[in-house]
């Protein structure tokens, strides 16, 4: 489509020919505004109603940019015996014709407009601001025509016959298919020149260092690969050494029962070189002897504890000034004497444990 002369080319698809110029078109607008103007100047030229049209309205039927009326069409249509009517009008709705059984339309929002129109057994959107014909469905063309009305479009029906062209007779014979629907004109541009956009000094560099000859998506793979295969590694590894750890502590278990199973026993009594000379032993046997070492252990802790108390209290006892030498013994003095044979009781009991 050239500037916005969407006027012509939606004639020239519904007649499926180079009919019109836009020369043709502004002449047309130009002889109707000057029997609209002759109109006003009926009233006198000297009237505000002349003077007013003319400043605020020089021309209704086309302007600069290349947009022409409805008037116009209509006029550009009436040489091949064409009319227009308007779709969604009360006189037509009262035909109740289906438009499947129309044969054109030409459809109008603001400034554009285009034509939609059966070819052979088809029909096809003529929109000139797509790349190709745009085909419609029998079953879609009544909801398509309902939904330019929601838009805001004005829907016009072309009555009359069409001449014959090429596109109508061979379509006649066949049907198409399409399978993508054509683009816009503006998309294609955009996507053009997002091709043709100069590359940064930095994708060109990227480029020279590292030309594209397919092995980059193979490096890729095979860096995915690699990274894969040393997570699997890894997870491997961490098995191994919590396998190996939960051994360690089976083992260090096992060290400490023969550890304590060895301790219970008498120091004199030859330890056992084999483990079936501690299965002989009874469980009797084992209970016995390792209660008696948890026993003595005890024990010692009990020893430590009460030698750390008898030096605390002798630390204390030596900085209390002594009584005198013809006075009676002190509470002090009696509570470590007592201290003193209890200690002495438990050394005897050790050095008889010893003994035995």
């Amino acid at each position: 489509q050239e500037g916005s002369l969407c006027a012509q080319h939606c004639l020239n698809n519904l007649l499926q020919g180079e009919y019109f110029s836009p020369v043709e078109l502004s002449s047309i607008a130009q002889q109707l505004d000057e029997e609209e103007r002759m109109r006003m100047a009926e009233g006198g030229v000297s009237s505000e109603e002349y003077r007013t049209f003319l400043q605020q309205q020089p021309s209704v039927n086309m302007d600069d940019s290349g947009f022409f009326s409805i008037q116009v069409i209509s006029n550009a249509l009436k040489v091949w015996g064409l009319e227009l009517i308007l779709f969604n009008s009360p006189e037509y709705q009262r035909l109740g014709i289906d438009p499947i059984n129309e044969k054109s339309f030409i459809c109008n929002y603001k400034e554009h407009w285009f034509t939609v129109r059966k070819l052979g057994k088809q029909w096809f959107n003529l929109n000139s601001l797509l790349m190709g014909p745009e085909l419609i469905s029998d079953t879609y063309l009544a909801l398509f025509l309902a939904q330019l009305q929601q838009e805001g479009y004005s829907i016009f029906v072309v009555k009359g016959d069409l001449p014959d062209c090429e596109a109508d007779q061979l379509l006649q014979m066949i049907r198409v298919q399409q399978m993508q629907r054509p683009k816009l004109i503006g998309e294609e541009a955009a996507q053009s020149r997002d091709q043709r956009l100069p590359r940064s000094d930095m994708d060109q560099a990227i480029e020279v260092n590292h030309p594209f000859d397919g092995t980059g998506i193979l490096d890729e793979d095979e860096e995915n690969f690699q990274r894969a295969l040393a997570l699997s590694r890894q997870e491997i590894d961490m098995e191994d050494e919590e396998a190996d750890l939960r051994r360690a502590i089976q083992l260090s278990m096992q060290g400490s029962r023969r550890s304590e199973l060895s301790g219970s026993l008498p120091q004199n009594m030859p330890q056992p070189s084999h483990s079936s000379q501690t299965d002989s032993l009874s469980s009797e046997e084992l209970r016995r002897r390792r209660q008696a070492y948890f026993e003595k252990q005890q024990q010692q802790l009990q020893q430590q504890d009460q030698t750390q108390n008898l030096q605390d209290k002798t630390t204390l006892n030596s900085s209390t000034p002594e009584p005198g030498a013809g006075g009676d013994m002190s509470e002090e003095d009696m509570l470590q004497a007592a201290m003193n044979m209890s200690l002495e009781s438990v050394r005897n009991h050790l050095n008889s444990e010893e003994e035995k």
